[in-house]
């Protein structure tokens, strides 16, 4: 089933093969940016983590990412939340 998206906030979209693959956790990201529960999904192979509210935190968190080995574009990905709220955007990876 498709991930709803935040048409207000950021979005980050993380290939679950590629999460897996670097070991992350939830945890790690819970800590980073302080997420609830619903922030926090994850649907066939994907992903979704937002919306995230500290853009700050989020270009840390990004740049992370890549120092452990996942590829902008290829494994993750940032949905803008930069939108009209009567557009529905949702995720879904194959």
């Amino acid at each position: 089933m498709p991930i709803p998206l935040s048409p207000d906030h950021t979005t980050l979209l993380i290939r679950r093969s590629a999460f897996e693959r670097v070991g992350l956790t939830r945890a790690q990201l819970d800590e980073r940016l302080g997420l609830t529960p619903d922030e926090f999904q994850v649907e066939g192979g994907l992903i979704a983590v937002g919306p995230i509210l500290d853009e700050d935190a989020l270009g840390a968190l990004i740049a992370d990412f890549e120092k452990i080995g996942l590829e902008w574009f290829e494994d993750v990905f940032e949905m803008s939340g930069n939108w009209p709220e009567w557009l529905r955007l949702f995720a879904r990876a194959d």
